[in-house]
């Protein structure tokens, strides 16, 4: 799959001014951007006075992904969250765990990224990183040094663009035995560990992708194959489908 999101190129060249004027009402600076081809701004948040809230301006590209941008001077740090909008409730029973499945994958690799190396170069970067799934979403996420922006924003956009050519048998089968061995620590060994399962089960339907959960069955792990994986990650992993959110020491006036 060769669809590139360049995300880096499109975020650098979103961040140009064309003027800064004052709101008359609240004496705040009020920054217009200027939104180059290719954007649209569809929400924005701006402090009044001593208001509570949280600043943003939000945006959407042409191939779908949703940018969320906040500005936050008070450490020269910067947090990147990419979010895809699928969870175990996107599964079908009998197909149970791919999207946790999915979260372990996407750290493997891609076709500009070397295995495993992921993790080193966001460490190296001075970072740290995670991701999480639960029953509506699968979020990856970093915190780093705000000079490395750039590189993460590079990170993410080679990991959804060029993942899918990368992935291997090896890989997936290392993954698989990864995510029983965890379902094994945090559920099946552990006292009282089935307890949420069984409770899901109880509430749901049978069937339902509610009733079971997030970290899926067994049975439906082993019987998972490279191109089960492969479908899932082809109709839900793409920016259509996902929300990036910056927040942190960025300069949304500065190219």
């Amino acid at each position: 799959m060769k669809k590139l999101l360049l995300i880096t190129v499109a975020l650098s060249s979103m961040l140009a001014v064309s003027a800064c004027q004052k709101s008359a009402e609240n004496n705040i600076p009020e920054i217009q951007i200027s939104i180059p081809f290719g954007f649209a701004k569809v929400d924005s948040v701006v402090r009044k006075g001593t208001e509570t809230v949280i600043p943003y301006n939000k945006y959407v590209m042409d191939n779908g992904l949703t940018v969320v941008l906040h500005t936050d001077k008070s450490d020269p740090l910067v947090h990147v969250d990419i979010t895809y909008h699928v969870g175990s409730g996107r599964e079908e029973a009998g197909k149970s765990g791919f999207a946790h499945f999915f979260e372990h994958m996407q750290f493997q690799g891609s076709d500009n990224v070397a295995d495993e190396q992921h993790f080193g170069l966001i460490t190296e970067s001075g970072g740290t990183l995670n991701g999480s799934t639960n029953t509506d979403r699968t979020n990856y996420y970093e915190t780093v040094p705000s000079n490395q922006l750039e590189r993460m924003l590079w990170l993410e956009s080679d990991r959804m663009g060029f993942f899918l050519d990368a992935v291997t048998t090896k890989k997936f089968e290392n993954q698989r035995e990864t995510v029983k061995n965890e379902r094994g620590q945090n559920y099946d060994n552990r006292p009282y560990g089935l307890l949420r399962e069984k409770v899901n089960e109880a509430l749901y339907p049978e069937g339902h992708p509610y009733s079971w959960l997030t970290i899926g069955y067994i049975e439906d792990l082993n019987r998972a194959d490279l191109n089960d994986l492969k479908k899932f990650f082809l109709r839900w992993y793409g920016p259509n489908n996902a929300t990036l959110t910056i927040g942190g020491d960025l300069d949304e006036t500065k190219r």
